[in-house]
């Protein structure tokens, strides 16, 4: 039994990630979806983006997790909390006027954790 933890600010970013999900996760694994709500950004966009993973992965069990806060400081917590064996991630948020290359959240997960991290190729969407 796998647990994956998908960490998104997007549909974009959650679709890629079941993307990547489709031929891993098994009915044995829990996947948690989390969406972080900063001061500047929507908590509906929050809601949607970890609602993407209940209908996407159909065999792993899914718990989505909406929190306010900094996003690397939930994740990490998550991940020792929760006993996460990998974390899935997007390069950066999925807006299509982001630049490209790793944004701060992506790249302080990276390094901070002693889990495997995923970095999922988000679409283009241009």
């Amino acid at each position: 039994m796998t647990t994956f933890l998908v960490a998104t600010a997007s549909v974009h970013t959650t679709a890629a990630a079941c993307d990547y999900l489709a031929d891993r996760a098994t009915a044995d694994d829990t996947v948690l979806v989390v969406s972080v709500t900063e001061p500047d950004s929507n908590p509906r966009d929050a809601g949607d983006a970890t609602n993407v993973a209940r209908t996407r992965l159909v065999d792993p069990t899914v718990e989505t997790i909406t929190q306010e806060g900094r996003p690397s400081d939930v994740i990490q917590s998550l991940v020792a909390e929760r006993s996460v064996d990998e974390v899935l991630i997007g390069p950066r948020r999925g807006d299509p006027d982001a630049a490209p290359g790793l944004g701060g959240t992506a790249a302080d997960v990276l390094v901070s954790l002693d889990v495997p991290v995923v970095v999922v190729p988000l679409p283009d969407l241009s």
